[in-house]
């Protein structure tokens, strides 16, 4: 007898799941030791779970577009401030620290409890 397409997606995940969904989230922090791990971790973790279980690939999979997309404002900003004109913004930064930060505990804490979460703002790169 065939299981349901569906029915891998409508299940309760683990405890594992629900952890490595969580690390999803909470290892793009690493980015701010190492420039680059806040888009390699979520990555690898997608990569490695996008076929065997379905919540941590949406889990890693939202991480990861949200750090793209957080990359991306970081250079557009970056290039704005070349141009003068980024140093008018230059105030708002610790603020926009501060709500990432809060965005993305937030997420890991979803994750954790096993719920789904979409980040605001986010560009959705990887399908």
């Amino acid at each position: 007898m065939e299981k349901d397409p569906l029915y891998e997606l409508m299940r309760t995940p683990e405890p594992d799941e629900k952890n490595l969904a969580m690390l999803a989230h909470l290892l793009s922090f690493t980015g701010f030791l190492i420039p680059g791990m806040n888009i390699v971790a979520p990555l690898l973790i997608w990569l490695n779970k996008r076929d065997s279980s379905p919540f941590v690939a949406m889990h890693a999979r939202e991480s990861l577009n949200f750090q793209i997309s957080v990359a991306i404002f970081v250079a557009i900003w970056v290039m704005l401030k070349v141009m003068l004109v980024g140093f008018l913004l230059l105030p708002l930064v610790p603020f926009a620290i501060i709500a990432l930060l809060i965005i993305v505990i937030r997420a890991g804490l979803k994750a954790s409890s096993g719920e789904e979460y979409r980040y605001p703002l986010c560009f959705r790169f990887v399908n």
